[in-house]
C-alpha cells in the first residue's frame, strides 16, 4: 500500500532531477561556447568567476589545444598599458 502512494512522488522527484541536469548541461554548453567565441567574455569571466575560466582553460589543454590562456593574458596585459 505504501509503495503505490510513493510511486508518483518518486516519479516527480526523478523528473525534477532530470530536468535540473538537462538545464545544467545546456547551461554549461552555452557558457563554454560563449567563452570559446569571445575573448572579451573570457576577460569578464576572469574578473567575476576566475575558477570557471580556469576550468575552461584546463579543458582546452586536456583536449590538446594550447596557447589560448597565453593569448588572453598577453592581450589583457597590453590593454592595461
Amino acid at each position: 500500500m505504501m509503495t503505490r502512494s510513493m510511486e508518483p512522488v518518486a516519479k516527480k522527484i526523478f523528473k525534477g532531477v532530470l530536468v535540473a541536469e538537462l538545464i545544467g548541461i545546456f547551461g554549461a554548453y552555452f557558457l563554454f561556447n560563449k567563452m570559446n567565441k569571445s575573448q572579451d567574455f573570457r576577460q569578464t569571466m576572469s574578473k567575476k568567476f576566475p575558477f570557471i575560466l580556469e576550468v575552461y582553460y584546463r579543458s582546452l589543454e586536456q583536449s590538446g589545444m594550447y596557447g589560448i590562456r597565453e593569448q588572453d593574458q598577453e592581450k589583457w596585459f597590453k590593454s592595461k598599458n
